[in-house]
């Protein structure tokens, strides 16, 4: 959802460069130096307005986590959380995930999640996708060989696609839940987003899959 402009993004975001980086090219490798502590890594590609991530900072002080956000306000409004709560674990980028790989290095991060995706409904726009094959294949590249993909959707279609295009990328499914929130094992240790909580509030149902590569089978071997 495209958010409407505010005149206090511009001017804060330039005012905390340390806590924020704008299309990082060139910078894999080098995530680790924006933490207090080295710690293992997770982004979350799409980060709205930041409710999420940032629990889930709070909850994991032993992780460190990227918010990617390719709006300027929605990264904005994460950004004014931090300044308030200045998490050690949390950085953000304004940039695009279609760009991951020229931002990270190869099994630099440990996880990614992916939450209320833009389901991009039309046939023509199935590229658009952050569970087409081209995004599967670069959380693949900048992920550790263990590490996981967590996905969260209330589109049905999209959850269908994204099964199907999971496995004929070869991935292996840890968890796939019809009704998240019904689901007393998965939804246990489930971080809502703001847009979740709204729409389970009013009876929707949240689907959600989480799914590792095939190379994360021989590393737990």
């Amino acid at each position: 959802m495209r958010l409407r402009n505010k005149k206090w993004a511009k001017p804060l975001i330039a005012a905390h460069p340390e806590m924020i980086s704008i299309k990082p090219n060139g910078q894999q490798g080098t995530w680790q130096r924006h933490f207090a502590t080295a710690q293992p890594l997770y982004l979350e590609v799409g980060s709205g307005k930041g409710q999420f991530i940032v629990n889930m900072a709070q909850k994991y002080p032993e992780r460190n986590f990227i918010a990617l956000e390719i709006q300027e306000v929605a990264v904005a409004y994460i950004l004014r959380k931090q300044v308030a709560l200045q998490l050690p674990n949390l950085h953000l980028i304004l940039g695009d995930g279609a760009d991951l790989t020229e931002y990270f290095a190869g099994a630099e991060v440990s996880g990614v999640y992916l939450n209320f995706s833009d389901p991009w409904p039309k046939k023509r726009n199935t590229k658009r996708r952050l569970t087409y094959q081209h995004f599967l294949s670069q959380y693949e590249r900048i992920m550790a060989p263990a590490g996981k993909l967590q996905f969260k959707t209330d589109n049905q279609g999209l959850f269908e696609y994204s099964l199907v295009s999971m496995n004929n990328y070869g991935m292996q499914f840890d968890l796939v839940s019809l009704d998240l929130h019904s689901d007393p094992v998965a939804n246990a240790d489930n971080v809502e987003t703001e847009y979740e909580q709204r729409f389970s509030a009013d009876g929707g149902r949240i689907y959600e899959l989480i799914a590792h590569y095939p190379g994360a089978d021989k590393v737990n071997e």
